[in-house]
């Protein structure tokens, strides 16, 4: 660009710093909030790295999206459009956009194969143990840094060509506001500031967009930009585009650039541990969503940002209003990501380089702070945790974390200012990227996919990639220019075979090693489900509960043919149909398919709008659910018998995945599994008599129910004690309890309600020749706040807070872990039929919101409770005492299945009511 800057230092300094200080206060303000009022944990290192695995389809998709959008996304991919033409957007988008793509299978599979992992380098230790633990540790980091260099040095040089502002300055003043926010919020944090950046940046993309192809005094429309490509083809034609044009695909050193960019990127996806960070965030559900649209959502980005502003600087270049007018963007220009803002200032002056700052601002602290996450998640977990100190506590392992976040972001600073001195810029390290990490790619996948990769294999094959490919770059270089030096390395030639010697290396190292120095087993993938939750002694971490978990895995399991052939479908479209005929027949745009391929771009910029800007905002606001009043009886309704059919005071209640519930029949003494659509049910455990032998129940009242295992846990009351039903073979777990309601928490703890000493107990797993530790009441009955009077059925949430059905004093209360007394969350207001009242509360579910759902026995009723209300609001029957659709006879339990559907034993009427969810 020309010596004389569009914007002042002042600017400058004052736009990094401004919208640092702005998102660094806003983040943290918004980080405390989410701690008062909506009980989010600021104190749990599995809430910093793992965002307690809960994200959503909308906020994967606007963080994978704000991830892979660098500096070098808006920058690089202007520079190759100015270079190569319209073929160089493309080119650029689609080989960044496969990688995505074909990530969510691999996603997939880390959360199926390991549901508790917080890093991929875990699964790597789980599975091949210290050595090659170490040597992904290396590749992974070398990841990290280099993507952080990328992002500095490209950020920088934009800052300083626009206002003038020392490099040194920028580099450090980039990532400090990012370093603040992300150290108090953790990953939570960079999902929110990911939306906001995101949702910025594409609004600036469509601004430029609009200003270039429609309101632009200079350019103005698709047909005037059209005519200046072809004239600016005829005064300086692209070398090896066909009739030199840069309206055409089929274009020799952008074929080059295409391979260069798909082989840099799998390293950069498939190696950087962000992207593993948001696949363990991700709900089960959202995992495979929130990576295809991502990835879908991404391309529209570089795709419209080249095609308008890489365009648009070939197209002015040769107007007096162009800054280095009469001469053209020098190498190192085009190579340090100069051509976006050259353009934007061309097209709008002080404006244009004020909307590219902001706009490259956004995308560099954005993805730096998804690198600050992954770096401290490595160091945390992988390096301290596993070597220095195996049984760090949570508060330990945040302490760990935050120092890493720092030390990473000051000594990356200090790096990028060195190779700024040495001259590296960013369009080389970009290019330089897949040499570096890419063959440690395959392993990498391998692990996940493929049980007969050998531990030898995975050591062995990255390093050997290494060598290869840096060897194979330098010596390629030599024999072109007949020396080595940073010019000459970066040539696109040098580059390509470096790049694919990289990637492809392992598919002969892998085979071989795995055959010669095979495992003495296939792997079984036991041992990555064995990598644990932290025990962070949080009150406030919700992570999902162990059988939320067996259901997700059984939810991907379904998913994943899906998702591989989505994946192959995708990439197939974008590498090969789409392109390739038009590469091959050496088409020269016309007028018309240039209007239809920029009006293709910015729709697609809006659908790109839709999925990551109005999308998370429409999936996140709080569903308040509502249920059809006339219920449908799935289960028994046939009168009280011991037939098959039929159902004597169903209790306890459990719908699992595939909607068969599972019914404690306490006056047939026995447990009901009522299959989908059944007519009637089958006996699993007792059916054997009213009595006492270990084949028999006297009065159940509730169970857990581990179909994984053919387990069943039973509260079986009037026999006072607690059995497991295991393959039809029992073993009594707990003795002489007045056991009434169970539980189970995300650790495997067992909660029972003593209804006769007034307390709830706990046990740990597989530990039950003890007491049990008493977690709410104990004190002898009563009415107070640490007392309970007749506590019935009982829930646990995420936190390990307990809510009880507390019977005789006619609410519902809230025992958070290690509390000495309880808070009322529902009803306490005596006995009576007002919306702030409980008649006999019975079952209570408590859903991911916090609603409090719960059985109002006496009252006919299913109430939802919001805590901190004073009344609570009848979501089915409330509508008297009866055997009507819309009528309840004495609730005395609820569930409800994947879809939301309400199912709730009623008692008097002997059966199991269907109440369907309004979508």
């Amino acid at each position: 660009m020309s010596s004389k800057t569009p914007l002042t230092q002042g600017d400058g300094y004052g736009i990094l710093i401004g919208f640092g200080t702005i998102f660094a206060m806003g983040m943290i303000g918004m980080t405390i909030c989410l701690h008062r009022y909506l009980g989010e944990a600021t104190d749990s290192s599995e809430t910093f790295s793992t965002a307690d695995r809960k994200v959503r389809t909308g906020l994967i998709a606007s963080s994978v999206v704000s991830s892979w959008t660098w500096a070098a996304t808006l920058l690089h991919s202007s520079s190759v459009a100015y270079s190569y033409g319209i073929s160089g957007a493309f080119w650029y988008a689609s080989g960044a956009t496969v990688q995505i793509v074909l990530f969510c299978v691999v996603a997939i599979e880390l959360k199926r194969r390991a549901p508790f992992a917080h890093t991929f380098l875990e699964v790597i230790h789980a599975r091949y143990g210290r050595s090659a633990h170490i040597v992904f540790i290396i590749f992974c980091l070398l990841t990290n840094i280099t993507v952080t260099s990328t992002l500095l040095t490209g950020t920088s040089a934009v800052v300083h060509s626009l206002s003038g502002m020392n490099i040194a300055a920028a580099c450090f003043l980039l990532p400090l506001g990012t370093i603040i926010y992300t150290m108090v919020g953790g990953l939570k944090a960079t999902f929110l500031t990911d939306y906001i950046h995101t949702v910025a940046v594409l609004i600036i993309i469509l601004f430029f967009a609009f200003i270039t192809y429609v309101t632009s005094p200079v350019l103005g429309s698709p047909s005037k930009v059209y005519d200046l490509l072809v004239n600016a083809s005829q005064i300086h034609p692209v070398d090896g585009n066909a009739e030199g044009s840069y309206l055409t695909m089929q274009s020799k050193q952008g074929v080059i650039f295409f391979i260069i960019n798909i082989i840099g990127n799998f390293g950069t996806v498939f190696l950087d541990n962000g992207y593993y960070n948001k696949a363990i965030a991700a709900s089960p559900i959202s995992a495979l969503p929130g990576y295809v649209l991502g990835g879908i959502a991404w391309f529209g980005i570089p795709f419209l940002i080249a095609t308008t502003m890489g365009l648009a600087a070939v197209a002015l270049e040769n107007n007096p209003i162009f800054p280095t007018y009469p001469n053209r963007l020098s190498a190192a220009d085009v190579s340090a990501g100069l051509t976006l803002s050259t353009a934007a200032v061309a097209l709008i002056g002080k404006s244009g380089a004020i909307a590219t700052l902001i706009m490259i601002f956004m995308a560099c602290t954005s993805a730096m702070s998804a690198q600050l996450i992954a770096v401290s998640s490595i160091v945390t977990y992988d390096i301290y945790k596993a070597y220095f100190n195996q049984t760090a506590s949570g508060k330990k392992l945040i302490y760990v974390s935050h120092i890493t976040v720092v030390l990473f972001g000051l000594g990356m600073s200090i790096w990028s200012i060195a190779l700024y001195y040495i001259d590296i810029s960013m369009g080389y390290l970009y290019s330089m990227m897949g040499i570096i990490i890419s063959s440690a790619v395959i392993p990498g996948a391998l692990t996940l996919l493929w049980n007969r990769q050998s531990k030898w294999a995975v050591c062995l094959s990255p390093p050997l990639g290494f060598i290869c490919s840096v060897s194979a770059w330098l010596v390629v270089t030599k024999i072109q220019f007949n020396s080595i030096s940073i010019e000459t390395t970066g040539s696109d030639v040098s580059m390509l075979v470096g790049n694919v010697v990289a990637l492809l290396s392992p598919i002969v190292f892998v085979p071989i090693i795995s055959f010669i120095a095979p495992d003495p087993t296939p792997y079984d993938f036991v041992s990555m489900r064995a990598i644990e939750l932290v025990d962070d002694g949080s009150r406030n971490t919700r992570h999902p509960s162990l059988g939320e978990t067996e259901r997700g895995i059984v939810f991907l399991t379904g998913k994943l043919k899906f998702a591989r052939i989505i994946a192959v479908v995708l990439t197939s479209c974008l590498v090969i149909i789409l392109p390739f005929p038009m590469y091959g027949t050496a088409y020269v745009f016309s007028k018309s398919f240039f209007t239809g391929w920029v009006s293709i771009g910015i729709i697609w910029m809006f659908f790109s709008f839709c999925i990551v800007g109005i999308y998370p905002i429409v999936e996140n606001q709080p569903k308040f659910s509502k249920w059809k009043q006339n219920a449908i009886t799935v289960a028994g309704g046939n009168g009280e018998g011991q037939q098959l059919s039929q159902i004597d005071h169903p209790f306890g209640i459990f719908i699992d995945e595939k909607k068969n519930i599972f019914i404690s029949d306490r006056f047939n003494h026995r447990i009901f599994e009522w299959k989908y659509n059944a007519k009637e049910g089958q006996i699993i455990a007792g059916g054997n008599g009213q009595g006492n032998r270990m084949d028999q129940l006297n009065y159940p009242t509730n169970m857990i129910v581990d179909q994984q295992n053919h387990s069943v846990i039973i509260a079986d009351s009037q026999n006072r004690r607690v059995i497991q039903w295991l393959n039809q073979k029992q073993q009594i777990l707990i003795h002489n309890i007045d056991c009434y309601g169970l539980a189970m928490d995300k650790h495997g703890f067992l909660y029972v309600s003593d209804a006769g000493k007034n307390e709830v107990r706990r046990w740990k797993i597989g530990e039950y020749n003890n007491e049990g530790i008493v977690v709410a009441g104990g004190n002898r009955r009563g009415d107070y706040l640490n007392l309970l009077n007749f506590p019935t059925f009982i829930f646990v949430d995420e936190d390990q807070s307990v809510y009880i059905s507390d019977h005789e004093n006619r609410r519902v209360m809230k025992w958070i872990k290690d509390a000495k007394e309880g808070t009322i969350v529902a009803g306490g207001n005596g006995g009576g039929d007002n919306l702030n009242q409980l008649y006999y509360p019975q079952g209570v579910v408590v859903d991911d919101l916090g609603q409090i759902y719960v059985a109002d026995y006496g009252n006919d009723r299913i109430m939802r409770w919001c805590e901190g209300k004073e009344e609570g609001e009848v979501v089915v029957g409330g509508n008297g005492h009866g055997n009507q659709s819309n009528q309840l006879n004495g609730p005395i339990d609820l569930s409800f299945d994947d879809e939301g559907n309400l199912y709730v034993a009623d008692i008097g009427n002997h059966g199991i009511q269907k109440f369907e969810i309004i979508l």
